[in-house]
């Protein structure tokens, strides 16, 4: 199925009466320009969006690569000045702090030798605080950039009291010792006069076949990491749904059932239309597979910026009167899971349906990642391309991750290019500081993964696969970040626009909005497109 893309005429007479109308906003929404490379534009042709950016195009890497060896690394860091106690112990110092947690190449180096202790994340942070592994960087100075760290007088999130759907148990809920207990039934859907195990460990899918009697197959829609969807008839009220089914796996089934758990949870507090959320119809346990039944949306983002890129003939769909609306109405879903004390987690493109293609309706799905705040926050949440850096440094995070990553997103669905692209963490983090800048001392200083990524005069470093030669040792790639600015990846004029995605893609998550604030920026104000708000 390919959806329908309002048809040009149909756009132009929209924009048309739009300029006769007074009330109408006057400024007319505009869409991405894709940048060109500079040996197919003549020099009188570049923007001002060209000069002084390092990138060649929207294809750019957005580093440069230098191989280094690792006594290499030594003898430079030596020369840089170390503390006293002599330069070579110094720099030996410096790069088994550095060195990656999950080295297995150290044999026959001291240095590296000494670097195959535990890993950042498995020693106690008393025991081993790796920000000495940064004492050079503003070392002079650190007092003084503590003082002047700005704070964000962020509003604390609106806390709603929350419901909870009927356990249908006479004895939960039910507290003890400060805990309150609760439960949900699970249905289990069975063939009578029947056992064993099924003769697949997949459930099979055949178009027009019904599952538990009830859901007749329509369409197959497509599979993530751990389930697949299919489009369904629900023969009891004749209504289409999306059936996702959970493989039959322990840890799968486990992390459903969590995100079943949500769902009730979300879908009882409001009005899963009016807050932009997923809404759940039903569940159960059918042939050795968890099953969750929930309203049928369209395409995701991704697969749906995909289809209009590869469709050039058609005007652009993500203008900035519809990113306005999408943004809008993610930030109104966010705003509500967190003050249920939600974080999302997993905030991408395919994450965010739409419900309706002409009016730009979109809904959030997929909370099988989501946690509460007050929970052990696990150090591996949000897919990499649209992890905040807090996550990736390995520092205590919140509900703001959420915020930077609908920042990536909205970048993404502009250009139709990935912000910060995922080959590795370190090149995600070289993009990072070549578009956005250098992380805050603090950031550097606390986070338990900065010394897997970083030398520590501040380079980001990754080791090359192979044994290590034993004269000059490990041989290292350093990432030096091409310069850019987000002005110059995004090419527009736009200046609210740009303040947006500033505010939100904040590297402190101190001075990062919250949902409700971001809400409130000046881009997001009505009448401004004749296709948005």
């Amino acid at each position: 199925y390919k959806p329908k893309v309002g048809a040009p005429e149909a756009v132009a007479q929209t924009q048309a009466q739009g300029a006769a109308e007074p009330e109408k906003p006057k400024e007319p929404s505009a869409h991405y320009k894709p940048k060109v490379k500079a040996s197919q534009t003549a020099e009188a042709d570049l923007t001002e969006w060209d000069v002084d950016d390092e990138y060649h195009d929207d294809d750019d890497p957005g580093y440069r690569i230098r191989e280094i060896t690792e006594n290499e690394l030594l003898a430079e860091l030596a020369t840089k000045g170390q503390p006293s106690g002599g330069a070579d112990a110094a720099a030996a110092d410096e790069l088994n702090q550095c060195a990656p947690a999950d080295d297995g190449s150290a044999a026959g180096s001291s240095a590296v030798a000494e670097a195959s202790q535990p890993a950042a994340a498995e020693v106690p942070e008393a025991a081993a605080p790796k920000a000495s592994a940064f004492a050079t960087v503003g070392a002079r100075d650190a007092g003084e950039a503590q003082e002047a760290r700005p704070v964000r007088a962020s509003k604390p999130p609106v806390r709603r009291a929350a419901k909870y759907a009927s356990s249908g148990d006479k004895f939960y809920p039910v507290e003890l010792e400060g805990v309150i207990y609760d439960s949900f039934n699970l249905r289990v859907v069975f063939e009578r006069d029947k056992t064993g195990f099924e003769e697949s460990k997949e459930l099979p899918i055949k178009t027009h076949s019904v599952i538990a009697a009830r859901y007749q197959i329509v369409e197959y829609l497509g599979s993530a990491a751990f389930s697949r969807a299919v489009q369904c008839l629900d023969l009891e009220n004749n209504k289409m749904v999306c059936m996702k089914i959970i493989k039959n796996d322990k840890d799968f089934f486990d992390q459903s059932l969590d995100e079943i758990k949500l769902l009730k949870y979300i879908n009882i507090n409001g009005d899963v239309d009016e807050h932009g959320v997923l809404r759940l119809y039903d569940y159960f346990y059918h042939k050795e597979h968890l099953i969750i039944v929930t309203e049928l949306l369209r395409d995701n983002l991704y697969e749906f910026s995909k289809f209009t890129r590869e469709c050039g003939d058609t005007p652009p769909y993500f203008t900035l009167g519809r990113l306005q609306k999408i943004a809008s109405q993610v930030l109104t879903a966010l705003e509500y899971v967190h003050s249920l004390k939600l974080i999302h987690c997993d905030l991408k493109p395919e994450n965010i349906l739409i419900r309706s293609y002409s009016r730009c309706e979109v809904k959030v799905i997929d909370f099988g990642s989501s946690c509460f705040v007050d929970d052990h926050l696990s150090s591996y949440v949000q897919s990499r391309s649209y992890r905040a850096p807090e996550v990736m440094l390995g520092l205590p995070y919140d509900q703001k991750i959420d915020l930077w990553s609908l920042g990536c997103i909205l970048a993404e669905l502009w250009t139709g290019y990935v912000l910060f692209q995922n080959e590795s963490v370190q090149s995600l983090l070289a993009r990072i500081l070549g578009i956005i800048g250098d992380f805050p001392y603090h950031l550097m200083t606390r986070g338990r993964y900065v010394p897997q990524y970083f030398t520590q005069d501040g380079q980001l470093y990754q080791e090359i696969e192979g044994p290590a030669c034993p004269e000059r040792g490990r041989r290292l790639h350093l990432l030096v970040p091409k310069k850019s600015s987000l002005r110059q990846r995004m090419r527009t004029d736009c200046e609210e626009f740009i303040d947006f995605l500033t505010q939100l893609l904040q590297l402190d998550p101190e001075l990062r909005p919250t949902a409700t604030e971001a809400m409130e920026h000046p881009w997001l104000a009505k009448c401004r497109y004749s296709d948005g708000l």
